[in-house]
């Protein structure tokens, strides 16, 4: 993602970029994110012409088209998709995704959406609440980061299409689909509060819905745990 900002400003079209090693790799919140040899860390950047609010809407397309891409490797049952931004493969970690913006006035100048899959091999497991696995090893096959990037784009590429034609609506329903513990009860950890609640959907603006003991809650940012 440091290397798509430096680049920005000599691109003029959607490009991908694929980190071989990484010597600085980060997660959400800034918590420290792993890439071990033989896994995929890349960034699309772009110019996506939309409102922050928009851009933001953005993980969800990527969490699609890693559902997808991931599916063609392993059984798509053992996938789900977290929210916000997590894919699990039999409820452990196998990918993440980042979002990154810069703006001057009311639309993104650019947005970069890194991804990090752990292809062939798991980070060492640091405690947090999924541990992380890789597709290698829950019996998936063997693919090469180059190979699973090829398919990824491509995979976005028709989200971003499905966007374009039918809105965030169309997203948001093959993003429930394929959602962890929908209709179950969930904890959703914000800066401020824990709150409990069943998993009930998404809305339109991509925050979690829970229904609590005190109604329904929209909840923009958190960390979730089942």
């Amino acid at each position: 993602m440091a290397e798509a900002a430096r680049r920005v400003r000599e691109l003029d079209k959607p490009t991908w970029i694929m980190a071989r090693r990484q010597t600085a790799a980060k997660g959400r919140q800034g918590k420290t994110w792993v890439q071990p040899a033989g896994n995929l860390a890349a960034t699309l950047i772009f110019r996506p012409d939309c409102t922050p609010a928009e851009a933001a809407k953005r993980s969800f397309l990527a969490a699609n088209a890693l559902f997808e891409a991931l599916a063609i490797h392993v059984d798509r049952s053992k996938l789900a998709l977290k929210w916000p931004n997590d894919v699990l493969l039999n409820g452990g970690k196998v990918a993440g995704i980042l979002l990154e913006s810069t703006s001057r006035g009311p639309f993104v100048d650019w947005l970069s959406i890194g991804i990090g899959v752990n292809l062939a091999n798991a980070p060492e497991d640091l405690g947090g609440a999924f541990p992380p696995v890789s597709l290698r090893g829950a019996g998936g096959e063997d693919v090469l980061p180059e190979t699973f990037l090829t398919v990824l784009a491509d995979a976005y590429a028709t989200q971003e299409g499905k966007l374009a034609a039918f809105g965030f609506p169309r997203i948001r329903e093959d993003w429930l689909r394929n959602a962890a513990r929908l209709g179950e009860e969930i904890t959703a950890r914000t800066g401020k509060e824990t709150v409990r609640g069943l998993f009930d959907t998404i809305d339109q603006d991509g925050n979690l819905v829970l229904i609590t003991s005190r109604g329904p809650r929209s909840i923009a940012a958190a960390d979730v745990y089942f």
